[in-house]
């Protein structure tokens, strides 16, 4: 069974930066699909970012250019490098696992507790 830690949330004033961490147990295909979501409240959740095993990342439109996601396989870790946040990026940030990503935006795999963001304006 997979399981996520997240860590690294906090708040921050606008413009400022956050590194967010998921650091994940479970066997190299279990994990070779991540991805971050988050959720703010009264909103649905979206795709803020995924990579897959072999490196290929893909971005949530509101995030492009701003966040990097990132994989330590050696650490079974994924890392989200937030920069020039905005009011409008607080939310709950989930770190999520799965052998495929189409399984993770089916809502199914692995998902952490979450961690809160907050930026301030």
């Amino acid at each position: 069974q997979v399981q996520l830690q997240e860590s690294g949330g906090g708040l921050v004033q606008a413009g400022g930066s956050l590194r967010l961490s998921c650091a994940a147990s479970g066997s190299a295909f279990s994990i070779n699909a991540m991805a971050w979501y988050r959720q703010a409240p009264g909103k649905q959740r979206e795709l803020v970012a995924f990579i897959t095993g072999t490196g290929m990342t893909n971005y949530g439109d509101s995030v492009k250019g701003r966040f990097t996601i990132s994989r330590d396989n050696a650490k079974n870790t994924v890392y989200l490098q937030m920069n020039s946040l905005k009011p409008e990026d607080t939310a709950v940030y989930y770190c999520a696992a799965a052998p495929f990503i189409a399984t993770i935006k089916n809502g199914f795999g692995s998902w952490g507790q979450g961690t809160q963001v907050t930026v301030s304006s």
